[in-house]
């Protein structure tokens, strides 16, 4: 029944920028944390960044300063915009959600995994140096 839709991922060169987008649908998205998620080959999915339903958000170390996350309520649509962009950066990108109600937190991303149950299907992100 939840459906999330991630689209505008692409290849670029070391610097540039990407927005993604993430279109949720088939659940009651004002009460659900969104995250995003990447996974490069042979490594492990790791969070990237989250937002909760009061629009607090948090990131992995190596995105401060670079990657803003956002939500358009009224729109049932997360956001990802990428900012000098690295070739390390370079992964499939999932977004995510997990119903936090009206008050809860995000889960904390070094352990939020297993905590998101709802997945789309990816979008590939291709940084050239």
């Amino acid at each position: 029944q939840v459906q999330l839709l991630e689209s505008g991922g692409g290849s670029v060169q070391a610097g540039g920028s990407l927005r993604l987008s993430c279109a949720a649908s088939g659940f009651t998205y004002i009460y659900y944390c969104m995250a995003w998620f990447r996974q490069a080959p042979g490594k492990e999915r790791e969070g990237v960044a989250s937002i909760g339903v009061d629009g607090t958000s948090t990131y992995t170390a190596s995105v401060k300063g670079r990657f803003t996350i956002s939500r358009d309520n009224d729109r049932n649509t997360l956001y990802l915009q990428m900012n000098d962009l690295e070739p390390e950066d370079t992964a499939m990108y999932y977004c995510a959600a997990v119903y936090t109600g009206s008050h809860d937190p995000c889960p904390p991303l070094y352990r939020s995994l297993s905590a998101f149950p709802d997945w789309g299907q990816g979008t590939q992100v291709s940084v050239s140096s």
